[in-house]
């Protein structure tokens, strides 16, 4: 089943309360944010599905949400329902649907994530993590409250997300908030303000440098 403008989709939503709906970012007569926010509750698990628009994925990325680019690859729309099926949680999504078209539609510097991890999806503000260590195929987040969150995702993935204005790769396994720099050691170390030392990679360290202590 299917609609293309927004009073025939929420009408369709409320009255067949699907567990996973494929919207469209661009519909007919509104955005699929528009149809969303018109919804009293979302439960059903929610798959974007987009034209290429590097915006519009990053904010997607941003809110931890599942997306599809046209045209549609068939192993990848496969990968789109097994991941569904492997979803068991149906709480609601609002918080992460609205981090995502603030950023999208607004195109406003982001002040929060979205990072799922242990099960739930926690909304961060980017101001509250420190650094970020990789570690293979996962992620910690160590946050300023002294909480360490852990996220199944490569450090690589969260490079491209965290903004530049405030993050700073040191070190293939580190990013870091420049605003908790306490000094630099040697020109191989960075002291945070809460006095763990993060390394700084001989490749990285002209650029790391320039960056924290500009002349």
């Amino acid at each position: 089943m299917w609609a293309k403008a927004l009073e025939e989709a929420k009408q369709l939503i409320q009255e067949q309360e699907p567990d996973l709906i494929f919207m469209d970012i661009n519909l007919y007569d509104c955005s699929g944010f528009d149809i969303l926010n018109a919804l009293e509750s979302i439960t059903g698990h929610i798959i974007f599905v987009t034209a290429y628009n590097q915006y519009a994925i990053r904010a997607i990325k941003y809110g931890a949400l599942d997306y599809l680019l046209k045209p549609i690859d068939d192993q990848e729309f496969r990968e789109a329902i097994e991941r569904f099926k492997l979803h068991k949680k149906k709480d609601s999504i609002k918080k992460q649907l609205s981090l995502t078209e603030d950023i999208f539609e607004h195109q406003n510097e982001p002040r929060h994530i979205a990072l799922p991890s242990l099960g739930q999806i926690r909304i961060i503000a980017l101001e509250d993590i420190r650094y970020c260590k990789g570690d293979g195929p996962y992620t910690h987040f160590f946050l300023t409250n002294g909480k360490n969150e852990i996220v199944s995702k490569p450090l690589k993935f969260y490079e491209s997300l965290l903004p530049e204005s405030s993050f700073l790769r040191t070190h293939q396994s580190y990013i870091i908030n420049t605003s908790y720099v306490q000094a630099i050691l040697n020109n191989t170390t960075i002291l945070l303000d809460n006095q763990d030392e993060i390394p700084i990679s001989h490749r990285r360290k002209h650029e790391v440098v320039e960056r924290i202590m500009p002349k």
